[in-house]
């Protein structure tokens, strides 16, 4: 049995702990007392991924088995989630492959030949065709793709999408392709925090997947107001998703992934730091002046290549709620840590590996998003720290941006942002600017950019977190990114703590969120 994860107490014989930073990362020593919440081991994979699968599909949850749903003459689509999630990427075949050929072999077996793939991506960018390639596989992409048969969701494109119901925040558009399906089903991933937003068809689903940009603007809220309140921005999703659940038949299958982010020459980053040996000592050391002196590019390719190592630790499939349910209970049995109390100051690491700036960059906004709400954020019940209290993170918010993936990041940093803005007045004006705007919608639509909103509503989920906390300090940043986004900067920890000793106390509890692997607080 894997262990489960713990809480340490920082003494004198702890050693100096890993701490991610950007494309590095760095070994600091944290004060006596500080209580350090390490993951839990990865959880024993499934003995054979085929027979999860066939087993998951053939008797499923809620719901009649997928052989039994499909029949000759019906209209088949299969969406999948992009590459946004897992972050680092897994290793091939891509659990969705695996899933997708079943599903497909089913298929044939019943006679279905009218069958379409879609990429899940929503506002995210869209996939290049290699990317495509290596979520569904090589023989899925060489039947499909040629055929404009496997595509990615255009949540621009009006023509494409089909109004399927209404709710109180206004009419639901789904995409063409699945409201005319006779049966959907969705390949999702579950890994934190994607599968902590619970069962709905919300935020992590279809509903903003699969549906119009109007539509996901609705779920967010056009004011950004809904996000003060988590379960206000839930509720939305779950409304939407029931309202898609009624014009289309669903089939969720969920592959649930074990926390093993680190492989290769990075697999020691993943263990304990007492466990060492003196050759990961040594990797340590060699890895870290390596990186820190490596120019940028190779810098950044070499962390890009990275792969990490999960397996898959089971497969459900069937009925949206019920699958959503239980595969949140399995991701939470392995990354939950329990936690006495909340604490005055917690430490993140915000590592290179980030859902939006996967082949690309991770700039100062996603930085941010990782910390607050992709960290500090994945949580059941109360935050690891206390209602007023300091959040200090490790990256360094150098200006760097993807032209080609994250053109409205540029102008949204350099324009809508300032020292001295209030993180919800910028929101409802940036949000109609950036969500209208012809040439980000042009640059979504036809190339491989975010769409011009993305930024907003990342944002968001920034400002709703930051509203928690009394301050940010940002240890190893360029200082005049993070006063721009409201936050302060430090040289180094010790630095942070006495800036944050105003506000807090100057012998403040602390707690360093140990992550990656992704650590769930469950704070008691």
């Amino acid at each position: 049995m894997a262990r489960p994860g713990f809480v340490l107490e920082v003494d004198d014989r702890t050693p100096p702990l890993a701490v991610p930073s950007g494309d590095g990362f760095r070994l600091e020593r944290f004060p006596l007392g500080t209580r350090v919440v390490y993951p839990g081991d990865p959880i024993d994979p499934v003995p054979d991924i085929g027979e999860a699968i066939a087993e998951a599909l053939d008797a499923p949850l809620e719901s009649a088995p997928l052989s039994e749903r499909l029949r000759a003459g019906m209209r088949l689509t299969i969406a999948f989630d992009d590459n946004s999630t897992p972050v680092p990427a897994m290793p091939s075949p891509d659990i969705r492959a695996r899933i997708i050929e079943a599903v497909l072999t089913r298929a044939a077996a019943a006679g279905v030949d009218d069958v379409a793939l879609i990429c899940a991506n929503g506002l995210n960018r869209r996939l290049t065709p290699a990317e495509l390639e290596a979520l569904v596989g090589e023989r899925v992409f060489r039947s499909f793709f040629a055929d404009d048969l496997l595509t990615n969701h255009d949540a621009e494109d009006l023509d494409a999408h089909t109004a399927v119901g209404a709710t109180e925040a206004g009419v639901v558009s789904l995409n063409a392709r699945v409201a005319q399906s006779d049966l959907l089903v969705y390949v999702h991933v579950a890994v934190p925090p994607n599968a902590l937003a619970g069962p709905s068809g919300g935020p992590a689903g279809p509903a903003e997947r699969l549906t119009a940009a109007g539509t996901v603007r609705q779920i967010r809220g056009l004011t950004g107001l809904q996000t003060r309140d988590e379960r206000g921005q839930i509720a939305v999703g779950e409304a939407i998703g029931a309202v898609i659940g009624e014009a289309v038949e669903v089939f969720e299958v969920d592959a649930v992934l074990d926390n093993d982010s680190y492989t290769g020459l990075t697999d020691f980053l993943g263990r304990r730091e007492w466990e060492w040996r003196v050759k990961d000592r040594v990797r340590a050391g060699v890895l870290r002046q390596g990186l820190r002196f490596a120019p940028t590019s190779p810098r950044r390719r070499a962390m890009d290549g990275v792969r990490g190592g999960y397996r898959t630790i089971a497969v459900n499939a069937g009925a949206p709620i019920a699958v959503r349910e239980l595969s949140r209970d399995q991701v939470l049995a392995q990354q939950r840590v329990e936690i006495a109390g909340q604490s005055d100051v917690a430490v993140v690491g915000v590592p290179f590996a980030n859902p939006y700036g996967v082949d690309s960059v991770v700039n100062p906004i996603l930085a941010a998003w990782s910390a607050l709400a992709g960290t500090l954020a994945a949580h059941v019940g109360m935050p690891v720290v206390r209602e007023g209290g300091a959040l200090i993170a490790f990256h360094p918010l150098s200006a760097d941006f993807s032209p080609l993936h994250q053109p409205s990041y540029v102008d949204f940093f350099g324009e809508a942002l300032t020292a001295d803005s209030d993180p919800y007045a910028i929101q409802s004006e940036a949000e109609q600017r950036f969500a209208t705007d012809a040439w980000y919608a042009h640059l979504y639509r036809t190339s491989h950019a975010f769409h011009g909103v993305h930024p907003v509503h990342r944002w968001y989920e920034i400002a709703a977190a930051r509203e928690h906390l009394g301050d940010v300090v940002w240890v190893g940043a360029d200082r005049a990114n993070a006063e721009r986004m409201g936050f302060r900067a430090a040289s180094t920890l010790a630095d942070a703590l006495e800036i944050v000793g105003s506000s807090v106390g100057h012998d403040p509890t602390i707690t360093f969120l140990h992550s990656p692997p992704a650590v769930v607080s469950d704070v008691r």
